[in-house]
Formats: C-alpha cells, structure tokens, sequence
C-alpha cells in the first residue's frame, strides 16, 4: 500500500510504501475486543474496599437481651441489616489482570492499524521536529495537513519541543511509537507519523 509522504507545510512529497502484512493485514473484531477489554481491565487498580461485619467499629455488646423484649434477637448492631452496620459479599481489593499472548496482541494492533489505512487516516510525514515548544506552530502543523479531528502523533523517540507543543491541544495527543496500544489507536480519528515511527512500528510488529 502505498501513500503519500508530506512535510510539515502540507505538500505532498512522495509516495511511500506502508507495509501490507502491517497495513493491509486481516481485521479479526473478536481479537481486537479481547485486547481492548484486557487493556481497559489492566489499567483497572483493584483497590476498591468495603468492611465486613468484623472489620465495622463497634457492636461488642449484645444490644438488647435474647428474650422477653418482644423484639427481634440480635447480638450486634454491627449486623448487616443495621444502620452502618458491615457489608455481605461487597467489593475486596482484587486483580483485574487479564492475559493474552504476543501473537494475538499483535495482531489486533495490526487490525487496528488496517482499519486506520482503509479509511484514510494515516498520515506520513518526512519529519517532525521544533526548534522549541510552541502549540501555535503545532496548530499551524495540523491546519497545513488538514487535520480537523483529534489526533494521535506517533513519535519514533522522545521529543519534548514536540510533545510540550502538542499537550495543551485538546484532542491531540503524542506517544512514542513503541508504546503504540490498540486504544489509543481507536480513540483518535487521525494517525501522524514520522518516517522514524513508522520503522520502529515496523521493528516491532514485522
């Protein structure tokens, strides 16, 4: 698949080549799910917490005698169907770590990747590098390559000018390449890249 390689003032430069088992690979929707539901429930810290009726302060003395009172019997008033009482069978600190091997991560990547270069919101650029942080020479940027929607800016390494310029943007977002995950790819309308990015992706999923 070939597409068109632009500079940072928007003119199209020439055609580069985007490799087909990368960008034209099978799009498998099940896989794809399964990795954006084991990234979501990865992210997920586990800590939530009630108390059990054990762990409430109070409701060591029996409230009121067995028998006699024309109540009901109760031992505490720390039972769970008193007010403030403890909690049965609520949320415990616990791990949401799902597992899923390389091969099928990768292979969602490269579906979500697909789906990107079919509807034509890949974008390659020769390069992108800022003299210093600016966001109104980043906005300029996007407005050269009609970039209208939100966007993801693949980087192919660490580029603070770039990223500093880029962070108060709303709906723009930059992240290295080789940290490229399948729901940033789906929460962004465009995809910029730099040749640089384009090979590490390549390095990674080739």
């Amino acid at each position: 698949m070939k597409v068109p390689l632009y500079t940072l003032s928007g003119k199209k430069k020439k055609q580069v080549e985007l490799p087909d088992h990368i960008f034209a690979a099978p799009v498998n929707e099940a896989v794809m799910h399964q990795a954006l539901v084991r990234q979501l429930a990865n992210a997920r810290l586990g800590t939530h917490k009630t108390k059990t009726r054990g762990e409430v302060r109070g409701g060591g003395a029996k409230p009121w005698r067995q028998k006699g009172t024309g109540r009901a019997r109760h031992g505490s008033i720390r039972e769970p169907q008193w007010r403030g009482g403890g909690t049965v069978f609520g949320p415990q600190p616990r791990s949401y770590r799902q597992k899923m091997p390389k091969k099928m991560r990768h292979l969602a990547l490269k579906g979500g990747l697909t789906v990107k270069a079919q509807e034509g919101k890949i974008l390659v650029l020769d390069g992108l590098e800022m003299e210093e942080p600016k966001t109104k020479e980043m906005l300029t940027i996007l407005e050269n390559l009609k970039v209208e929607d939100s966007a993801l800016i693949l980087l192919p390494e660490r580029n603070t000018n770039v990223e500093r310029s880029a962070r108060n943007i709303p709906e723009v977002k930059t992240l290295r390449a080789n940290y490229l995950n399948l729901r940033d790819l789906l929460s962004y309308d465009w995809l910029l890249m730099p040749l640089g990015a384009l090979e590490v992706i390549e390095g990674i999923l080739g």
